[in-house]
């Protein structure tokens, strides 16, 4: 592959999908996918998206043949997947990883080019997302481990195991189209479900090169993997009523609206992780430059399209001023630039509207009452908005109640702390919160009450999703299931077990079992 640096452009022409096992050529329509950054001239010889390579627009047809594959492959639990010995899942898992370890480089390029993530985070994020499926196997081990064996109580013995729920759909975001979608689909897989699979709206190029991984490393119908729009791909599958999970990262009218389509919604699990309007709260004995670190790593990580992102800044007012200003200067001097170019921490924005949605939000502040405080904040291009700090900013301002998911950072000055608890009790939102401050006689009684508002506390740091071994979830609107490496096989899963009276009738029963191949389910083979 040529280098970065030398800006070729990738020509990914993808005509295939994966069901049942077999890499299909699509000979339908094709939908074509555009990069935001701007290298390429029109008609009318201004620049605008760069065209980078083409993928299937697939059809309801295609996508019910994909729902039978995955039924038919789990089989009301009787098929080779769910009722395969757990080693043997593992051992498949570790070859698809081996396989997507080679295509790092290809991952990579793809992911700076679709969603303008810079090289430092394109890398991290592929790596991260291989030491999560090792991660993942590892956790996986250990739980097993902990069900070979039996238990006796009251008279009834009892074998406890993990199984699977049944037929999982898969749909992840955009802004971590790879790292956090697998965190919904290796989980799922591994515990003995199947799958379908469709790639976000941007970040669908870079999920081509692991096709045939998938092909080779599961059996047919676990893994199946659709191109295409949602409402052609995910709502007809939704309504059969055949989907027994629905594994979702993005927003909550998408999950809204796909629970509306299942004719039984009380057999449907859900695993969502939805959005966030997590708020920074500065103490007025905070140390300042940490704080201001931490503050602009939180909210312009990744033009702050994250839903860990830090979205609302409550600065005490004795402190909003001087917060302000050293903000604006370290704020200001962020460079923008190409993801591949060195030091680029600001990139264009993938989604073409949202500069103009960046934009709106920054008119409806002004007009109420709010000031961009930095110099640069504003500054606009057709694929960029530079990072706009709004002051005051108030309840009556769209800024205040909506997720951004962009550079632009309201600040809300209080007096009273219970200013920034009575909003975060009244928001949609409850994942997570960042607390600046050292006086453990305030830090005690507020970390007991942020607690019960949100499910992280984050001491002197930005929000964030790992380490991946610890819980990610989040209360109301933000979360339902918990997302981490333990956690997420313990969702995409549920206890079972065999029980029977402790005589000898039965106990030789199950020794013979245990002595024999003919159940998966009942041994204690303990794994390494």
């Amino acid at each position: 592959m040529n280098s970065l640096n030398e800006l070729q452009i990738p020509n990914v022409q993808c005509s295939q999908y994966l069901i049942d096992g077999e890499i299909t050529n699509w000979i339908g329509p094709s939908a074509e996918v555009f990069s935001n950054i701007y290298l390429s001239k029109n008609k009318e010889g201004k620049l605008g998206p760069t065209l980078i390579g083409n993928v299937p627009d697939l059809d309801e047809d295609v996508s019910i043949k994909a729902l039978d594959a995955a039924v038919n492959a789990f089989s009301r639990g009787q098929g080779k997947w769910p009722t395969m010995k757990v080693k043997e899942r593992i051992s498949c898992m570790e070859t698809f990883v081996k396989i997507m370890a080679t295509k790092r480089e290809e991952i990579v390029e793809l992911l700076m080019w679709e969603i303008g993530k810079n090289t430092t985070d394109a890398a991290k994020e592929f790596d991260r997302t291989v030491e999560y499926i090792y991660d993942t196997i590892e956790a996986y081990k250990k739980l097993d481990r902990k069900s070979a064996k039996f238990d006796t109580e009251g008279n009834i013995r009892a074998h406890i195991r993990r199984g699977p729920l049944g037929v999982i759909l898969c749909l992840g975001p955009y802004n971590y189209p790879l790292n956090e979608t697998f965190s919904l689909l290796i989980p799922a897989l591994i515990m003995g479900n199947t799958a379908i699979f469709k790639p976000a709206k941007l970040g669908v190029l870079l999920i081509t090169p692991l096709l045939e991984a998938f092909k080779e490393a599961f059996p047919p119908g676990v893994v199946n993997i659709l191109f295409g729009r949602g409402r052609k791909i995910a709502s007809p599958i939704m309504k059969t009523g055949k989907i027994d999970v629905l594994a979702l990262i993005g927003h909550s009218s998408s999950a809204v609206a796909l629970q509306d389509l299942h004719p039984n919604k009380n057999r449907l699990r859900l695993i969502l992780g939805l959005e966030a309007k997590n708020p920074g709260i500065v103490l007025k004995d905070a140390d300042m430059g940490l704080t201001i670190k931490e503050c602009v790593s939180g909210t312009l990580s990744y033009n702050g399209q994250r839903c860990t992102a830090l979205k609302v800044l409550f600065v005490h007012e004795d402190v909003v001023d001087d917060f302000i200003t050293k903000f604006s200067k370290a704020v200001d001097k962020l460079k923008f630039g190409l993801p591949w170019e060195d030091g680029s921490f600001l990139t264009p924005l993938p989604e073409v509207q949202k500069p103009e949605y960046i934009k709106a939000l920054i008119q409806d502040a002004t007009s109420k009452g709010a000031k961009v405080m930095n110099k640069k904040g504003g500054e606009m291009s057709a694929n960029y908005c530079y990072p706009a700090i709004l002051y005051p900013v108030n309840e009556d301002m769209d800024l205040f109640h909506e997720e951004q998911f962009g550079p632009v950072i309201p600040i809300v000055s209080f007096k009273d702390i219970d200013q920034p608890l009575n909003a975060m009790a009244s928001s949609d939102y409850g994942q997570q919160v960042s607390l600046f401050g050292q006086d453990v006689k305030q830090l005690g009684p507020l970390i007991d009450t942020l607690a019960n508002l949100v499910c992280r506390v984050n001491l002197n740091s930005s929000c964030q999703r790992g380490p991946d071994v610890y819980p990610f979830t989040g209360r109301k609107n933000s979360a339902v299931g918990t997302l981490s490496v333990f956690d997420a096989l313990r969702s995409f899963s549920i206890r079972t077990f065999v029980a029977s009276k402790d005589n000898e009738y039965n106990n030789k029963i199950l020794q013979d079992l245990l002595n024999s191949n003919h159940s998966n389910f009942i041994n204690t083979e303990y794994l390494l």
